[in-house]
């Protein structure tokens, strides 16, 4: 158990971030159990908002920062919205989670969004970034499935949708419906 608990430690950021865009459930479970890996998290959270602000076409430094910033706050609350509705709304007798657990595996579950770097490229740009949703949102069912410890793909669907439905609610309230 310590050996396995020594190897999760030394997993780099870059091997879980494969293994999350490859939606394989170990790398999920491993990044949920490894409680040094929540600043692996937030890097995986930062990289990917950079090049989704690189891929969008958002120009400046100052809007690249200012993504990064919105993109770690925007994931903090995202993974606070998540934890509720699957802890306390859709949980089950097995669900055990903490919210560190949840938002790391979250956090993971964006890691084909890196690819939107090549959202810019004419032509496939548009259609790169609906793919790149989709992939993540594919990521997110695995990530909230194993981080709740769900039997059920569906439950864990019923999650991440109840989730994005109040997030971007909270959003247009906050916001009064202009984009973040």
């Amino acid at each position: 158990m310590l050996e396995d608990k020594e190897r999760r430690k030394g997993a780099s950021i870059i091997n879980r971030m494969i293994g999350a865009a490859r939606l394989q459930v170990s790398t999920f479970e491993d990044v949920e159990a490894d409680r040094s890996a929540t600043r692996q998290a937030v890097v995986v959270v930062i990289v990917v908002a950079i090049a989704t602000g690189i891929g969008s076409l958002e120009g400046g430094i100052g809007n690249l920062l200012f993504g990064a910033a919105a993109a770690v706050a925007g994931w903090a609350i995202w993974a606070w919205i998540t934890y509720l509705v699957g802890t306390k709304l859709l949980s089950t007798p097995q669900t055990q989670a903490d919210w560190g657990q949840l938002a790391r595996a979250l956090a993971f579950a964006q890691s084909p969004g890196v690819l939107k770097v090549f959202g810019a490229v004419p032509g496939i740009g548009p259609l790169l970034f609906i793919i790149v949703m989709l992939w993540q949102f594919m990521a997110m069912v695995i990530a909230v499935r194993q981080a709740l410890d769900y039997h059920s793909t569906g439950r864990a669907v019923g999650v991440v949708f109840l989730s994005a439905i109040t997030y971007i609610t909270l959003l247009v309230i906050l916001f009064g419906g202009k984009e973040s």
